[in-house]
């Protein structure tokens, strides 16, 4: 019922910048925090940032000061602008959030498909 659906991944050279989209569509009621998480080969999912409803912002010490997330409320869109890229931040980066559908039900957990980026020369 709900999607989120990513784009802008791709192959970038070290110190270049990419910018990431996430698009929240279906039977949405409200939406709670949004964030991207990231997993590169062999290692867990991190967090990377999160954004709440109300603009709150927190990072991962390894992204700070070089990525920033934004979100429109009004299109239900997180949005992550990468820059200063490394070649260790080259991992699939995932949306997430929380929305419920209707103010009768509880919250539901939504995971994007992933995008890849790609840090290489």
């Amino acid at each position: 019922q709900v999607q989120l659906v990513e784009s802008g991944g791709g192959l970038v050279q070290p110190g270049g910048s990419l910018r990431l989209s996430c698009a929240a569509s279906g039977s949405i009621f409200s939406i709670a925090a949004m964030g991207w998480y990231r997993q590169a080969p062999g290692k867990q999912r991190e967090l990377v940032a999160a954004i709440s409803s109300g603009g709150s912002t927190n990072y991962a010490d390894s992204v700070k000061g070089r990525f920033t997330i934004s979100r429109d409320n009004a299109k239900n869109t997180v949005y992550l602008q990468m820059n200063s890229l490394k070649p260790e931040d080259t991992a699939v980066y995932y949306c997430n959030t929380e929305v419920r559908t209707s103010a009768f039900f509880g919250w539901l957990e939504v995971w994007g498909q992933g995008t890849l980026v790609t840090v290489s020369s």
